[in-house]
């Protein structure tokens, strides 16, 4: 899943007499990673400004998925170059996440402007830095891969403004896809313990976040030490989640089909708090292409995976990610894919055409798929999934659905909030009930959207 998003800190009370701007690239871990960096730097005086113009600190948070995140990233530093020579250099412009990870000299290299360069592991360093630049002295680059070193140093006081929140419990990656870079930008495997997730959840429903989306890149591996200093589990986890009062609401994503247990399976039919909505990405549906991936599974495997899942939890909404264009992808290989989507019927789903990243082994791969043959497969399987969904969402019409609502729209009076399934639900006369959960009967559905009116008087909201 990849977004782009601004994101301002918080602000404490006092006189913050700097600004600061982050800019996200990427997925959802990026996101939360964003938010804790404000944190990190709150107690330095760093207020929020929602455009670069008006930053000191200008700070790109980066993607290395895909060759285009890359590459947008320098162009936006050129961007941030322009900004700092017409303010006679008064900007430091930073560069994190896993682009900084890969690219840290290179970044360097090709745009002077760019005062510093930390990783994912190590953006906790960014005050510690930040004075060294300052003072014209010390390391420039961030790039540790320790991230038990990180959540330790980061503050307990996290910098929420609304209902539902993002919580890293995971991080890193031992899969070794061969098209992903994840391993090498984000290390192995690690979980955070499970003290350490539930006192940071605690904190987040004491300031009115009701639903918890946790993260990882493989969050379903997790296994953090728990109470009796053993592994716990992500379906353990879960269940001492949804005992914290004010936590009505449990989602997690990016999970990995050969860590989806028996145990996790059983959470989804048994425990309310955990959303029937599942991104479990497969990337193709054919069988040769998902041992070239190194997947470490085949196609029936994840058919049989769905057929349990849904068995658990029958109104299980399901989500995936494809890549098309992979290196040796056939005509045959592609019509696999599009009838594993057709049997597995997804209600929403991410798909992009394969990009070489350096150092992976696809990348070297001697049959490379044409572009214009993975851009006509790409808007084939697009029109596909894009049916999938707007059916989907047009088949909660008549339906009554309790929705979390989180924001005010652009009506008067209307208010957004969220489906059990993640879908955005528009409402008029709401706005009275932002940070409710409400019964809400579903009029219609586009294909991004939800239309409902209130069930029920808003005494029956939660």
């Amino acid at each position: 899943m990849t977004q782009t998003q601004d994101h301002a800190a918080d602000t404490t009370a006092g006189a913050a007499t700097k600004r600061l701007f982050i800019k996200t690239y990427g997925c959802q871990m990026n996101v939360y990673d964003s938010e804790r960096m404000a944190d990190v730097l709150r107690p330095l005086g760093y207020a929020p400004t929602d455009t670069a113009e008006d930053a000191d600190f200008v700070i790109l948070n980066t993607c290395h998925i895909r060759e285009k995140a890359a590459e947008k990233v320098y162009s936006e530093l050129g961007k941030m170059r322009e900004l700092k020579d017409a303010r006679g250099g008064a900007m430091t412009i930073a560069v994190a996440g896993c682009v900084a990870q890969a690219e840290g000299e290179e970044i360097m290299r090709r745009q002077p402007a760019v005062d510093l360069v930390v990783g994912p592991q190590a953006y906790h360093q960014l005050p510690e830095l930040l004075t060294r630049t300052a003072r014209g002295r010390g390391e420039r680059i961030g790039a540790d891969f320790a991230p038990v070193d990180k959540f330790d140093a980061l503050p307990a006081a996290r910098g929420v403004d609304g209902v539902t929140a993002f919580l890293t419990v995971q991080e890193g990656c031992d899969k070794f896809c061969t098209f992903c870079v994840v391993p090498y930008t984000r290390g192995a495997e690690w979980s955070r313990p499970v003290a350490a997730v539930l006192a940071e959840a605690r904190a987040l429903a004491d300031k009115g976040v009701r639903e918890l989306t946790l993260l990882g890149q493989n969050v379903n591996a997790y296994d953090g030490e728990g109470p009796d200093g053993k592994p716990s589990t992500l379906a353990r986890l879960a269940y001492a989640l949804a005992e914290i009062p004010g936590i009505d609401r449990i989602r997690y994503t990016t999970s990995h089909p050969n860590d989806m247990s028996d145990e996790l399976i059983a959470a989804h039919g048994d425990l309310d708090a955990l959303m029937p909505y599942l991104h479990l990405p497969v990337q193709s549906g054919s069988d040769r292409i998902l041992r070239l991936m190194n997947r470490k599974h085949g196609r029936t495997k994840y058919f049989e995976l769905i057929d349990r899942i849904r068995q658990a939890r029958p109104d299980m909404a399901m989500s995936g990610d494809f890549i098309v264009g992979f290196p040796g992808e056939t005509d045959r290989d592609f019509e696999d894919t599009m009838d594993l989507v057709a049997r597995v019927n997804y209600a929403s789903a991410f798909s992009f055409i394969y990009s070489p990243r350096p150092g992976t082994p696809a990348a070297t791969m001697a049959v490379q798929v044409p572009t214009d043959v993975a851009k006509a497969r790409l808007h084939a399987l697009q029109q596909q999934l894009i049916q999938q969904q707007v059916a989907f969402n047009e088949s909660q019409a008549g339906k009554t659905l309790p929705v979390l609502f989180e924001k005010i729209g652009r009506h008067r009076q209307q208010a957004i909030g969220r489906s059990p399934y993640l879908q955005s639900v528009h409402v008029e006369d709401a706005r009275h009930l932002i940070g409710r959960i409400v019964p809400v009967t579903i009029l219609s559905g586009q294909q991004n959207s939800l239309t409902g009116v209130l069930a029920a008087p808003a005494e029956a909201a939660a």
